[in-house]
This record gives structure tokens, sequence and C-alpha cells, in this order.
């Protein structure tokens, strides 16, 4: 498995990976210690309440979406931020047609 990805990527060469209806997503860099991952929702795609041990900020590029960290829900649109910490339950539902950037630290090894 790649252990980091190329020092430059353009998202036109970089394949898009389809989740579930209405959520893909693309993996914009890497290395062992942190991950890139731009992600696109359709009005109405749930990114399902999870949690992982990795830490984790959303920025939002465009849309807004309801997210859900530990229990508590805000409604936040492009230019505002999320961090969920280790462990921390979270999860979105997309509003309006958005795009987030997801960085993990360490990398999600599943994603790869």
């Amino acid at each position: 498995m790649k252990s980091k990805s190329n020092k430059i990527i353009y998202s036109s060469d970089s394949s898009w990976e389809t989740l579930s209806d209405g959520i893909s997503r693309q993996i914009l860099g890497f290395d062992d210690q942190l991950m890139m991952v731009k992600v696109k929702f359709a009005k109405g795609a749930i990114g399902y309440e999870h949690l992982h041990f990795h830490s984790q900020c959303s920025y939002i590029v465009k849309g807004c979406f309801e997210v859900t960290i530990n229990g508590e829900k805000q409604i936040l649109r492009a230019g505002d931020g999320f961090y969920a910490e280790p462990e921390m339950v979270h999860g979105v539902i997309c509003l309006e047609d958005g795009e987030l950037i997801d960085a993990f630290s360490p990398p999600r090894q599943d994603f790869l």
C-alpha cells in the first residue's frame, strides 16, 4: 500500500470513489501522519453518524449541512468548519448540494 501521495495532485487526474447515494470522495494527498479528502454530497445525502480514532477537521467549501457532533446539531454553510476529536460520534446531512474538505490525522488507511 502506498505510504504517501504524489507531491502534486491534480483534481482532473485523481479518481472519485462513489460511497453511497449522493456521496463521492477524492483523495487529495496523504502521508503517514495526515490525509486530506474532498467529499461531494447531493442534497439530502447523509454522512451517517460514526466515530473513528482519527482527529478530523472539516471545511465546508460549498453548500449547507446539518452537522451533528456528540449529539449537538448545528447548521453550517460554506466557509464554516468543524472538528471531531478521536472517538467522538459525528455525522452530516446535506441540506443543499455541497462539498467538504476533510483532514484526518493519522490518515484513514481504510480509504486507501
